[in-house]
């Protein structure tokens, strides 16, 4: 059975991007022909300065939105990532075969460490290193499939690299891992700066769809969305990427294609108005779900508390065996 991992940071609200470009196939597709991981990645929101109680209400806000778009624990394990111990254990032994011209190279690490630098902050050694960590999170499960938006996928290409070496240089011991994406708005774009991913840590707040949004606010937001200065409705990543984030944000939320879309609109307005209702009530049923366990509290820690045991059990072999090959006593 093919073993699926994916995870989401919490270091903001969930996004209409993170729903589209990732979570809606975990649901759909990944839970459901694999066995399948899905996890809220914890540590790697202190890789920035934070608020320490923000930090763990978003981690359980997000754990309960993942339930409520509908990853049931009766087909996959969902869990919060510092539960479960085996991850910061592999991950040290996975820094000990990475490289620090690997880490320097990671496109996130470069363009956080110069936000960082321009605000006057310091730059923390975990923001360099967390890539490895991501590894760690992916490697210690066997995972043959990480689902990701565009994003993320350089993370994935490093796993694949360290996974290599670490077979070649110490015996076989990791799956080689691939990342797979959704077909439509794999990376959806904010609505006010169309050249810019719809990101939850992201302060631009009223180009950001979150799935927690009241349905007035998401129309508000969408028929506020830049467009572009040519005539017409037309599909155009690179020229008219404003009217294309809204025909792919309205394709993946139909079903449809954004260039046949193109052809049904003769103005900004009417694609705007259709695509503010598609995410309205494709948002709906997500955030009714999410009410009945806010009021259920105990069932929401019930699952993360079942899912870290399942996948401690799972994770501990494999870290177990890297530890033995790379040349640690056993206990």
């Amino acid at each position: 059975m093919t073993r699926v991992f994916s995870g989401v940071k919490p270091t903001g609200h969930l996004t209409l991007g993170n729903y589209l470009g990732a979570v809606r196939r975990w649901v759909d597709v990944d839970q459901r022909q694999g066995d399948a991981l899905f996890c809220v990645v914890d540590l790697h929101a202190l890789t920035v300065d934070h608020d320490p109680a923000r930090v763990r209400r978003l981690t359980r806000q997000a754990a309960t939105l993942l339930l409520a778009a509908g990853l049931d624990p009766g087909l996959c394990t969902v869990f919060v990532q510092s539960h479960v111990d085996e991850h910061t254990r592999l991950s040290y032994v996975m820094e000990c075969v990475a490289t620090d011209g690997e880490m320097r190279r990671m496109i996130q690490y470069r363009e956080k460490a110069a936000r960082e630098r321009e605000r006057g902050g310091s730059v923390r050694l975990s923001l360099l290193t967390y890539p490895v960590l991501m590894a760690a999170d992916i490697l210690a499960y066997g995972t043959d499939e990480v689902p990701v938006g565009d994003d993320q996928t350089q993370h994935v290409e490093l796993a694949r690299d360290l996974a290599v070496r670490f077979n070649q240089r110490y015996g076989h011991t990791f799956v080689v891992p691939r990342a797979t994406r959704p077909g439509v708005a794999a990376r959806v774009m904010n609505l006010q700066e169309p050249t810019s991913k719809m990101g939850k840590s992201d302060d631009s707040g009223p180009g950001i769809v979150y799935l927690l949004d009241e349905p007035d606010v998401v129309r508000k937001k969408v028929m506020r969305a830049v467009t572009d200065s040519g005539a017409g409705v037309v599909y155009d990543r690179e020229e008219r990427p404003g009217v294309a984030n809204l025909l792919e944000i309205l394709a993946a939320c139909e079903g449809g294609n954004p260039e046949d879309l193109s052809g049904v609109y003769e103005s900004y307005g009417a694609l705007k108005k259709d695509t503010a209702e598609a995410v309205v009530e494709l948002l709906r049923p997500v955030q009714e779900r999410h009410k009945a366990l806010c009021a259920d509290p105990a069932y929401v820690e019930g699952v993360l508390r079942d899912g870290a045991e399942k996948a401690r059990k799972m994770a501990k072999p494999m870290v177990d065996t890297a530890y033995r090959a790379i040349g640690l006593l056993p206990a």
